[in-house]
This record gives C-alpha cells, sequence and structure tokens, in this order.
C-alpha cells in the first residue's frame, strides 16, 4: 500500500487546507475529506466515529490538532493509525518536517547542584519539602548552603534525612568545620576546598568541589589538583563565576583558559552569580550560561532560587541543558529544538496575515465571534462585521454584547489575551491560555469548551 494520508477538516478549513497541502508538495499521498461541520477544530472522535464511512484508501489519518476524543478508538474502528495534526494549519509544513526536525530532550551531560541557601534556619521538614520541589525541577544534587557565622546543629539530621530519601547531597560552606561534619554526616560532595584545606577530604569519602586558594589565581589550584591526581581520587574544579561589572568577563576567559590548560578535568559553573544579580528574564541567561557549559564540556553547575525574579531558574537551566544537549548531538544551532525557553516572544507569532483572516472571515454566517491576531493587530469577527484594533476598549463598543454579561466578560479575557500576545509577539489561539513556555507551572493550556460556553460566545459542533 503507498502512503496515503487522509485529512479531516470542516467547511471553514478545507479551502485552506488544500492551498497548503498543494504548496507543500508532500511526498505523500493524500485525500481531503470535509466532515460536515463548519469548524474542523470542534470535530469530535464520536462525530467522526458516526460520520466516516470511508477511509479512501489512506493508511493514516490526520485529524486537527483541537479534536477532542480517544484517538485509539478511531484507529481501532478502522484499522489504520489515526494522528492529531497541529492547532493552526499554518504549522503543517512544520508539523511535516519542512523545516524543522523533531529531537529528543531525555538526554544531558551537566548536573545541577540547586543550593538550598538558608539552611541552618529553616527546619528538616522544611529542608526537605525544598529538596523535593527542586528533584521536581530538574536537580540532581541538593546543595545545603552553611551561612557564615550561623550555628547548625541540624546539619547532620538534614542530611542524613535527604540521603534516608534518596537524594544526592553537597554541603556548601567555606568553613573547615561545617565541610568535616557534613562529609561525615554523609553528604556526597564538598563545596568548596582550596589548597589550604585538602586535608578535609583525606578524612571523609565525599568528592571535593575545589576553588582558588587566590581568588581569579588559577595557579593556586595547581596544588590541589596533583594532590588528588596523585590519589587517583575524582575532584571537581570550579575557576568561581563572577557577577557583571565585578569580573564576569575575566572570569569566562578564566574558565576557558582552565579548560584548555585541563581539558579532562571535571569542571563546575557557578550560574547563580549571574540569574541572581541581574535584573533580566533568567531563562535567556541559561540558555547562554549552558550554552558556555556545552562548549567548554563543564558538567556541573550550582544554581539558586533566591532572588523573586529567578523563581523557576533551576527548570529553566534543565531545559537549557537538554537544548544544548540536543544541539550538540546534532551538530546544530539551538534554533527549532523547543519552545520551552521562549516565554516573551515566540518563532512564528502571526501564523495568518490580515488578507487571510479577512478571507476566512468572509465564509462566516454565524453569530459567533472569532479572534485572531496578525502583524497588523487584534481582529474580531462574526457574519454581522469585522473589526480590527490593538485595544480591547476600542473593539468593545462595536460589538454590541452591553447586556449580556457572561458574553461580555468571555470576549474581555479573549480580546485581553490577544492584545498581549501581539503586543509581545506571542502566539494567540482563541479559547486557549497564553504559552509562557517554562516561566509558569504546567497548568491544563485549554479551556473546556463546554465548560464556561455563553450563548453565542463559542462555536458549535454540528451534528
Amino acid at each position: 500500500m503507498s502512503n496515503k494520508i487522509l485529512f479531516l477538516t470542516g467547511k471553514l478549513a478545507e479551502t485552506q487546507l488544500r492551498q497548503i497541502l498543494t504548496s507543500m508538495q508532500p511526498e505523500f499521498n493524500y485525500h481531503v475529506h470535509q466532515i460536515g461541520v463548519k469548524v474542523a477544530g470542534l470535530m469530535t472522535v464520536d462525530l467522526i466515529s458516526r460520520r466516516l464511512k470511508d477511509t479512501f484508501g489512506a493508511n493514516k489519518i490526520m485529524l486537527p490538532g483541537r479534536c477532542r476524543g480517544d484517538l485509539a478508538k478511531l484507529a481501532q474502528q478502522f484499522g489504520i493509525p489515526v494522528e492529531r495534526g497541529p492547532e493552526e494549519l499554518k504549522d503543517l509544513p512544520l508539523f511535516f518536517g519542512k523545516q524543522a526536525h523533531k529531537y529528543a530532550l531525555n538526554n544531558y551531560k551537566v548536573k545541577i547542584f540547586a543550593e538550598i541557601v538558608d539552611a541552618p534556619n529553616i527546619s528538616v521538614a522544611a529542608v526537605i519539602e525544598r529538596a523535593q520541589y527542586y528533584k521536581t525541577q530538574g536537580a540532581d544534587v541538593i546543595d545545603i548552603g552553611c551561612l557564615p557565622d550561623t550555628d547548625f546543629p541540624h546539619m547532620e539530621a538534614i542530611i542524613q534525612t535527604l540521603k534516608a530519601e534518596n537524594f544526592i547531597v553537597s554541603i556548601d560552606s567555606l568553613n573547615s568545620e561545617d565541610l568535616l561534619r557534613g562529609g561525615k554526616a554523609g553528604a556526597d560532595y564538598l563545596l568548596s576546598l582550596t589548597s589550604d584545606s585538602l586535608w578535609i577530604a583525606d578524612e571523609v569519602a565525599s568528592t571535593p568541589i575545589l576553588i582558588p586558594a587566590k581568588h581569579t589565581d588559577l595557579s593556586t589550584l595547581e596544588p590541589a589538583i596533583k594532590h588528588f591526581q596523585t590519589q587517583g581520587r575524582k575532584f571537581i574544579v570550579d575557576p568561581i563565576l563572577d557577577p557583571i561589572h565585578f569580573g564576569f568577563t575575566d572570569s569566562i576567559v578564566r574558565y576557558h583558559s582552565f579548560r584548555q590548560q585541563h581539558p579532562e578535568i571535571e569542571m563546575m559553573l557557578g550560574v547563580g552569580n549571574i540569574t541572581e544579580l541581574t535584573h533580566a528574564d533568567t531563562n535567556g541567561m541559561n540558555a547562554l550560561l549552558m550554552g558556555i557549559c556545552s562548549e567548554l564540556n563543564i558538567n556541573h553547575i550550582l544554581a539558586t532560587e533566591v532572588s523573586q525574579h529567578a523563581c523557576r531558574a533551576i527548570k529553566e537551566a534543565d531545559v537549557a541543558r537538554r537544548i544544548m544537549f540536543a544541539a550538540q548531538e546534532n551538530n546544530t544551532l539551538p534554533k527549532h529544538i523547543s519552545p520551552e525557553l521562549l516565554s516573551i516572544h515566540e518563532t512564528a507569532p502571526f501564523p495568518y496575515q490580515l488578507d487571510e483572516i479577512q478571507a476566512f472571515a468572509a465564509q462566516v454566517k454565524d453569530p459567533s465571534f472569532r479572534i485572531q491576531t496578525s502583524p497588523d493587530g487584534v481582529h474580531i469577527y462574526n457574519r454581522d462585521g469585522f473589526h480590527s484594533g490593538n485595544d480591547p476598549f476600542t473593539l468593545y463598543p462595536k460589538l454590541s454584547v452591553e447586556n449580556d454579561a457572561g458574553h461580555s466578560f468571555y470576549l474581555g479575557v479573549e480580546l485581553a489575551r490577544a492584545q498581549i500576545a501581539y503586543q509581545l509577539g506571542k502566539r494567540f489561539t482563541q479559547d486557549q491560555t497564553l504559552s509562557w513556555g517554562c516561566a509558569t507551572e504546567n497548568h491544563a493550556n485549554k479551556i473546556d469548551l463546554h465548560t464556561f460556553k455563553p450563548k453565542g460566545t463559542t462555536f458549535k459542533t454540528e451534528d
């Protein structure tokens, strides 16, 4: 059997679907079947099951991306695979790999040490709770941060409880007594030792992270490096990343210089000195820092979420390390691999131009409002008119919904989302929340149209 795909669509989208498939010049055969509903995205599996009588010799069925229901049911009924396509028709070329390759993001090299900076001042239970959160965000190691001149009587209890919960643990202090206690309590890593405190590592089994005895002077690392190389013992070197305007560029040069001198030694990058101490969105910073790690083969980072603006820093670092790994493995730029770090802007925010939206609007014969965006602004239309603007307050008086509170509320929400998307350069899809990538928690992204449906507001299926 030749490769043939059956595309199911609705009345309004049929012409455009055919045009896009023709322009794609696909390597597969296809048949377009209009299933008898006006809006393709609102067809359901049950509706298709009742209406589709012929698969037209296809060996796969492609449904609109917003089609609801269990696809396995259809696959069993028709005896061929059933798949959802993209939510926007304009994304079909991308979906079929004409513009991008799909990359797996399940591999990475960089380990994330997530620091709990105020551990001496919080309870064992609170540390465990924080550690569990960091683990869900992608942390590999939980770093217990000590505080200068602060008693830490429950350090051992914290480390031992974390270990009992199967966490990998590091203890972080410049105080020799803290490091020795942490190592004896079972910490897996010691942050940080210098050539003056190597004796601590001789007392415990923990892996040491080494820093220069004199800040910026890499030569002070050499005695410590030789000490552990002679012992055949694992260690990690952290040349120290400095904040912007306090040595940042010189510290990047320092990392590069160290890697040239020691191609095989494991290294750590303390990314918090940039993400915490720069008031800019941290997802871009993490992408760049993970790119440096990828180029210099730095396989450990120390990350924090202290400042409120850095509240997703660990998750962002997790996504960034996976993107950079995929880019490196595939010898490609870190583009079109994942949209998760594109919180504010998107690669293709406006799938349709104004003339295309106007052509679609001319086919609409019902009172339900459609809202779309283009590079020219926000557009709202139904059978009674087509209106464009950049401000929901200027559009609202043209809609004649003043006497319908539910309808007004719904359109206000959707127009506000459309305005935000237009202003930022984001993708807007009616009845869906805007996508912010990994900058927000992974809540459901779609509204159930049957849960809140003021009269005349949402589209109706036809059956």
